[in-house]
């Protein structure tokens, strides 16, 4: 393609089309769903914060002020350890998450086989009237 097609009031046209279709795509997909979340480092951010947030506006009438300046010290601490980590190891977070996620997965793996046997013998268990004892190894 050459300098002049690209350039050409059809492709600019062309572009500026697909872009406001994809800008109409994404506020309906937010409007339908809300705001996506973040990256694994900034949701974890957000929990830091609402949690720091939380603390603080919490009052310990019984504690008095020596508990809530205490409380403000701790977040505060929290908050200066967390935030160079999330600022040094972003990708770290995403990581974390994406493990979780498989591990969930096969654990949930791993159950599902044994809850249908379990729900298959409690049904023949109340025709019977025994359970079937048997060891579940998740090793």
């Amino acid at each position: 393609m050459s300098d002049t097609e690209r350039t050409s009031p059809d492709a600019d046209a062309w572009e500026q089309a697909c872009a406001e279709d994809l800008a109409a795509e994404q506020a309906r997909r937010r409007a339908q769903y809300g705001t996506p979340p973040g990256s694994a480092a900034e949701e974890l951010r957000k929990l830091v914060d609402a949690v720091a947030d939380k603390l603080s506006t919490l009052q310990a009438p019984i504690a008095g002020m020596a508990a809530q300046g205490a409380v403000n010290q701790l977040v505060n601490q929290a908050k200066a350890a967390v935030e160079p980590v999330i600022e040094r190891n972003p990708e770290v977070f995403d990581h974390l998450a994406a493990a979780g996620s498989e591990l969930l997965a096969a654990y949930r793996s791993a159950v599902a086989g044994h809850e249908r046997r379990w729900s298959k013998d409690a049904d023949s268990a109340k025709d019977e009237g025994s359970g079937s004892g048997e060891h579940i190894d998740l090793d």
